[in-house]
Formats: C-alpha cells, structure tokens, sequence
C-alpha cells in the first residue's frame, strides 16, 4: 500500500504544463462505543483513506477523489480534474497558497488511542454511565452514555510546496442523564474531550451531567422580564456557533452576515475578545496547518469589542485582497475546501462563575438553550429560543426555571456583555466559551 506522502507527490508530478494541482490525502479510523442499562447499545470501528485532486488551470477549478487509491488511481485523478476544469467558470480568486514550514505543535498524538482493548473502551463506557446514576438519587437512568475516540492523519502537497503531514488523536465521552420526579423529566448534557482516553475525567463528567438535569426538577415558569441574565459555558458556545457562520468571510461575500461592513467598528462590550486559534493545544480542532497547507495561528476576530476581521481560506482572502487566515476546512477528503473556525472562543476573564453571579445579585441563569440554529437570523442577528436554567437569589442559585423563551439580537447580546468567567470549555464543533454575564435580556414565561 503506498503512503500517503507518495500518493501526493505523485499527483504533483503528474500535472499538465501551466496547471496548479493541490493533492489533500487522510487516513484514521475511529472508535464509538454507546451503552444503555449495563449493555452495550452499539459498537463502531470505522477507517477511512483516500485522495482528494484539486487542479487550477486558466482560473478554472477542476477536482477528482478516490477511496484508498494506488498510484495509477492518483495519475488517473490527476486527469479527471483536469478534465472538469475545462467546463468551470473562470475566477481570478481561484488561488493555491504557498506552503511554508509550520512549526511542529508537540503532544498531538496519544499512543493508547491505537493500543487501547476494545474491552476497555467499553469498560470506559460503562463506567461512565454507572457513576451517573450514582451521582444523584433523582437519576437512575441514562438518555445515552458515549466514548469514542479517533487517530488521524493528513498530508497535502501542491505545486506551491509540501508535502506537509500531521497526526492528532482524539477521545471524548458524552453523557445525557435523566432525572426523574414525581412524573417529570429533565436531562442533563455534559461532555469531555482530551487528547487520550486516559487523561477522561469519567466521575467528574458523570456527576456533571446528573447535577446538570436533577437541579432543574420542580421547576417552573418565571415572568416575562427584562433581567440580567448568566450564560452557563453550554448555552454561551451555542450562540458562538451561530456567530461563526457570520464570521465567515464565505457569508460576508455573500451578504449573508450580520457583521459585513463592520470591520474596525465597535460591535461588542469591551468585555469581549473572541478568537480563532488553530494551534491551542487545548483546542478540539488544533493542527499545525488547515486544509489547504496554510499555517494556522491566533485570529483575533473582536478584540475589546472592535471587530478586526473575518475568517478566511485562499479563495476568500484573494477575493477579498486579504490574507488567509489558516481557516480552510473540508468535511472530507471528497469535497474542496470551505472555510471553518478552528478553535473558536471567547477570551476568558479572571472571574469564577460564582464569582459573576454574586456581582449580578438577582437575575436569570441559563444553562440550555433549543433551536438557536433554526431560530436565529444569521442575516439580522434576530433570534428567539427556549431556555432551561435557574433562578439567580441574592447571587446565587435559586429554584428552577423552564419553559421560558430569551429574545434580543446577536449584536445587542454581545454588546451587553458586562463580564466575562475564567471557566473556559470547549464542545463539539470546536467552538467554547466561559460564563458570559449579559447585562439584559427579555425573558419570556407567564
């Protein structure tokens, strides 16, 4: 079986006189192990490999993928994006980057990923679920309860440098727990990701998911208010989310953001300083390089409040006259490169969250929020979703609050940001958040 490095080159070597040709190739498998009642629910080994061939000829973009090819494959891939090219619409932003030298992030890889039992990860598994419904009297079953953990590899090479290559590995679990009293049910999410499964807190995530649902037992609706409300790092990651769609150069040129046309203005709190940072180790997304080879780094998108930029790949910077920002993403090796925020996050402050919720005094903690993604506007910034959480007394945590609805925009929550927690925590999708305090928002219940 060739490697991947040769695969590449071979694709480089290969291209026709006057054409550019990118060659993106992966390989990893992944483990996920699913419990329910003390069995084992489900269990998935899956490994993948391939090619994917982009080629620029006449500023006409062509491209061609394979699963796990030989060398004759890549040659062949070679032709058939040259081949489409000829029928694409030229773009003068149709562009390769030049491939630098990107410094090695150390402590990427875990060796247990690969060598762990089978029988242990189930273990892993298990356990997770057996110290929730230990955790709380009010829990005595599980929504689901996960581990899984993923070895990956990647190379590019392109007529502009290479072949660059990384590995990384990954772990993670995830609980949901039920809590149940006197006929109601509430869950509870919580969740980890490390680098190997031996550095998983299981008892601290079991015990976070059981608190998180049993606390908002007996809960009721509050009355529609204007309050100062406390984002819990879940619920404030789920608007930084939405966000980062907005903050993607790709919407911005498509007028579809919020924040097109807004770069060097004031958009947020002084409180505020959100960045995009592919190379923090704590990162679920961290890579010396993205997708297209460009090296990745610290992008600090609102710095204090000031919006300095958005997120960008080498289409959009060319389009733009900027720079690429190490922000080129693909769901795969079969699709041509988007843009995608890497470890996307709001910059912590020094304050615990009890710390913050002392400073509100009496208001609104919320520590789920539904349908922001269907119910946010990524245009307007306009958004109106259902929230569970509880009641802030004199600075601390008060009875259960539940269907209730919070409305404002993007804009005015960001601007209403008055103080920023130090408990900073990243969630699937590679976005994270500490406790957000917002100064006001409207509060819907009775």
């Amino acid at each position: 079986m060739p490697d991947l490095v040769d695969l590449c080159r071979r694709a480089v070597e290969v291209a026709g006189s006057g054409t550019a040709v990118e060659a993106y190739a992966t390989e990893g498998t992944r483990t996920e192990v699913r419990v329910h009642d003390g069995t084992v629910e489900s269990l998935t080994f899956a490994s993948s490999r391939g090619v994917g061939v982009r080629v620029i000829a006449e500023e006409r973009v062509g491209y061609a993928f394979a699963a796990d090819p030989d060398v004759d494959e890549v040659e062949a891939l070679v032709r058939a994006a040259e081949d489409g090219a000829r029928f694409a619409e030229p773009d003068p932003s149709n562009v390769l980057p030049v491939l630098g030298t990107p410094e090695p992030i150390p402590g990427l890889t875990r060796e247990e990923v690969t060598t762990l039992s089978t029988e242990r990860k189930v273990a892993l598994a298990l356990d997770l679920e057996r110290a929730a419904v230990s955790a709380s009297p009010d829990v005595r079953r599980l929504e689901s309860a996960r581990y899984g953990d993923a070895s990956s590899r990647v190379v590019i090479a392109t007529s502009h440098g290479g072949p660059l290559e990384a590995e990384r590995t990954d772990a993670w679990i995830a609980v949901v727990a039920l809590a149940e009293r006197d006929g109601e049910t509430q869950t509870g999410f919580a969740f980890r990701l490390e680098r190997g499964p031996n550095e998983l807190a299981v008892d601290e995530v079991a015990a976070e998911g059981a608190d998180r649902a049993a606390r908002l037992l007996g809960g009721r609706k509050p009355a529609s208010a204007k309050v100062a409300v406390v984002l819990d790092p879940v619920a404030a990651a789920s608007f930084l989310g939405v966000l980062a769609g907005a903050l993607s150069a790709e919407s911005v040129l498509k007028g579809r953001s919020l924040f097109s046309g807004l770069v060097g203005q004031e958009v947020a709190s002084g409180s505020v300083t959100l960045v995009d940072d592919g190379r923090l180790i704590e990162g679920p997304a961290v890579a010396p390089f993205d997708d297209e080879g460009v090296v990745t780094g610290r992008t600090p998108l609102i710095e204090t409040g000031t919006l300095r930029g958005y997120l960008h790949n080498s289409y959009t910077a060319a389009r733009s006259g900027e720079r690429s920002t190490g922000n080129a993403g693909r769901g795969s090796y079969r699709t041509v490169p988007g843009v995608a925020p890497t470890n996307l996050f709001l910059q912590p402050g020094a304050q615990t969250a009890a710390e913050l919720m002392r400073g509100v005094g009496d208001g609104v903690y919320v520590q789920d929020v539904t349908g922001l993604h269907s119910g946010a506007n990524a245009i307007t910034g306009q958004f109106s979703v259902g929230a569970a959480g509880l009641r802030i007394s004199g600075g601390e945590l008060g009875e259960p609050l539940r269907e209730m609805t919070i409305a404002s925009t993007l804009l005015d929550v960001l601007r209403w940001i008055t103080a920023v927690g130090s408990d900073l925590r990243f969630f699937p999708g590679g976005t994270g958040s500490p406790s957000v305090v917002v100064g006001e928002m409207t509060v819907a219940g009775t």
